[in-house]
């Protein structure tokens, strides 16, 4: 398995890029190479700054860089050789299995929608972003690649998400959820209403391959039994931020508080492996990356403030979602759906 990683895509690049790489290796014998993609001279130099020397590594140069703040899609004409075009290309021409990136996300998007073009029945590509509950993992589907989605793509959002719960994530009988503003049947817009019709459509004749939820709030993503909560770009990227957001001031006001008195400072010495595990179960460092399901490849999104941690774990997610075929069970799933 080879995996085309964007070494200079991310807050920390090509630091973290690099040492996550290292840590991956190390970790994964599948894996039978990591292409590093970036500046040449920067990347020799950071790996021989890191003592990053493997035969299952190469460097490919890219002259370019997308910055976090620049338009995703007008780069893809003025920046054709940037470290995300270039890796994504890798895995168009067939030499890497998957791309991963922690750099601009609306680039990541645009280039592998333009390169590697969509699955059979899939007309928009999503992201599925993991968002922990008390029953596991719900993944948040679309998280932010397509603001403008139509009923159609949401019910192909569900079947993807569906198939790669169960199939990376191991859930046996994936449950889906539409998100909304109650759970009443006759809650919603126009497109939750329309989305809501066609699924539950598609659940009474059989074809679905999960279970149908119905509605859900914003609660249930924490607290249900749900595996994928549906909604367009625009939604659930506003709903992951502000997830991100809250749980940094709660971890925030909590410090604050227990430095009040010595007290507290000695209560909160006594749960600090309550805090830790808290935090790692919290934390997108675990989760590694988002897939962008629907293109015709493997294209994982990590987070722009990613770790070392978190890089060597956004592989791993690549290794897996490639390892099971993911793609060919979606173009399966939809050609049913079809007939």
């Amino acid at each position: 398995m080879k995996i085309a990683l964007d070494a200079m895509g991310g807050d920390k690049a090509p630091l973290v890029n690099i040492i996550g790489a290292k840590d991956a290796l190390a970790l994964y014998p599948k894996i039978e190479k990591i292409f590093l993609v970036g500046d040449e001279e920067t990347l020799k130099a950071e790996c021989a700054k890191h003592q990053f020397k493997d035969t299952r590594v190469e460097i490919i140069h890219a002259p370019d860089v997308v910055e976090m703040h620049e338009s995703g899609a007008k780069t893809l004409r003025s920046k054709k050789k940037s470290s995300i075009a270039v890796a994504t290309e890798l895995v168009k021409q067939g030499e890497a299995d998957a791309v991963v990136s922690a750099g601009n996300t609306g680039a990541a998007v645009a280039t592998a929608t333009l390169k590697l073009r969509t699955l059979k029945g899939v007309e928009r590509a999503g992201i599925a972003s993991p968002m922990p509950n008390e029953h596991g993992v719900c993944n948040l589907l679309d998280a932010g690649a397509n603001p403008e989605a139509t009923a159609k793509h949401l019910v192909a959002y569900a079947f993807m998400g569906a198939i790669y719960s169960k199939h990376v994530m191991g859930v046996k009988s994936p449950v889906v959820g539409l998100m909304c503003n109650g759970e009443e049947n006759e809650k919603g817009n126009s497109l939750t209403k329309e989305t809501f019709a066609l699924l539950k459509e598609l659940e009474a004749s059989g074809k679905c391959p999960f279970t149908f939820k119905g509605n859900v709030e914003g609660h249930d993503l924490f607290e249900t039994k749900l595996d994928v909560a549906l909604c367009d770009g625009f939604t659930g990227n506003i709903i992951l931020k502000s997830c991100e957001a809250t749980a940094k001031a709660m971890s925030k006001w909590l410090k604050l508080e227990f430095k009040r008195n010595p007290f507290r400072v000695l209560g909160a010495a006594m749960s600090r492996g309550v805090f830790k595990a808290v935090k790692q179960r919290s934390s997108y460092e675990s989760y590694g990356g988002s897939p962008l399901l629907g293109v015709n490849g493997v294209c994982i999104i990590a987070h722009g403030g990613s770790s070392a941690l978190a890089m060597q774990n956004a592989i791993r997610v690549a290794m897996e979602t490639v390892e099971q075929s993911v793609n060919p069970h979606i173009e399966e799933a939809l050609a049913a759906l079809s007939e």
